[in-house]
């Protein structure tokens, strides 16, 4: 059997499939468990990406103008 990926959530008991998969007996599986799924404003995401270019490009980094690229 090929190796598939399924949604599934924990209910406090036990692990339970978010939609029907036949899974045969002592089958070997793998589970992930992900972190809560956390809703991020455009204006994060915005404020995240400024902060990571920001920390790749140093003051001391040349400014490169279009007669600089190749054609």
């Amino acid at each position: 059997m090929p190796a598939v990926t399924l949604k599934a959530h924990y209910d406090g008991e036990r692990i339970v499939l978010d939609e029907p998969f036949e899974i045969p007996p002592n089958s070997d599986l793998m589970v992930t468990v992900l972190p809560p799924t956390e809703t991020v404003a455009d204006e994060d995401w915005f404020r995240i990406g400024r902060k990571a270019l920001s920390a790749a490009y140093g003051t001391d980094e040349p400014d490169y103008g279009i007669e600089d690229l190749r054609q």
